[in-house]
């Protein structure tokens, strides 16, 4: 693990730096994580993250793209739209959360 600073924070990051620890994550990380990735965040984006936060506390895991877009009523292609390449990978990492199970 390495320590790293973002958004004046310091927190614990694993090799491809997704936060080791979502406890560290708060709402100002997410738009520099974004900006890292090439995103800025919209009220939409915002809608996916806070669901993704809630969904993690509760179940324990981050949720897959499918589960998103159903528990959200979001379709899929918009995750495409809102988090290009790779959504679920895109939307964990700026969650603070650690990347979906079968996620390469």
């Amino acid at each position: 693990m390495t320590t790293t600073t973002i958004a004046g924070h310091q927190v614990e990051v694993n090799d491809e730096g997704f936060l080791t620890s979502p406890q560290e994550w708060s709402e100002d990380l997410a738009p520099e994580l974004a900006r890292l990735i090439g995103l800025e965040l919209t009220e939409e984006h915002w809608k996916l993250i806070r669901f993704l936060r809630e969904d993690y506390a509760s179940q324990g895991e981050t949720a897959t793209l499918r589960r998103v877009s159903t528990q959200t009523g979001t379709p899929v292609k918009s995750l495409f739209a809102l988090f290009p390449g790779k959504p679920a990978k895109k939307m964990a990492y700026v969650s603070g959360l650690p990347k979906p199970k079968g996620c390469v």
